[in-house]
């Protein structure tokens, strides 16, 4: 069975940059206006109840439980297995969340997987 590259279109590069730089941005924004900003985490655990405190309680509650990490490192291994624009992506959310959101060892793990899952067969020349 011969086992053709994969590659992307340029449409699906766009894609994943538009992707890419959303998460990255709601991941620094998450980080470091929500959980380490002093007056929005002292507000928050005095039992303020906001869209900003839910989404820090949650992001909290998954990084301590690595959650991205896992979930990175088994979306890659799944991407380097069977390559798909749709793993890819996942692959690429869950690992920038992961390494702006504490996570970074199984992210940096997961970021090599999926540049891994680009390594096929050159195909054949005649």
């Amino acid at each position: 069975m011969k086992k053709t590259p994969f590659r992307l279109t340029p449409y699906q590069v766009q894609w994943l940059l538009i992707v890419g730089f959303l998460t990255v941005g709601y991941a620094l924004y998450l980080r470091y206006l929500a959980i380490e900003f002093s007056p929005v985490a002292l507000a928050c655990d005095g039992g303020l109840q906001t869209m900003a405190c839910k989404g820090r309680a949650l992001a909290t509650v998954l990084f301590k439980n690595s959650v991205f990490g896992i979930v990175a490192l088994v979306i890659a291994a799944l991407h380097v297995i069977r390559p798909s624009i749709v793993l890819l992506t996942g692959g690429l959310i869950a690992a920038g969340l992961g390494i702006v959101l504490y996570n970074v060892a199984l992210s940096g793990i997961a970021i090599g997987l999926l540049i891994l899952g680009f390594a096929r067969p050159a195909p054949a020349t005649a």
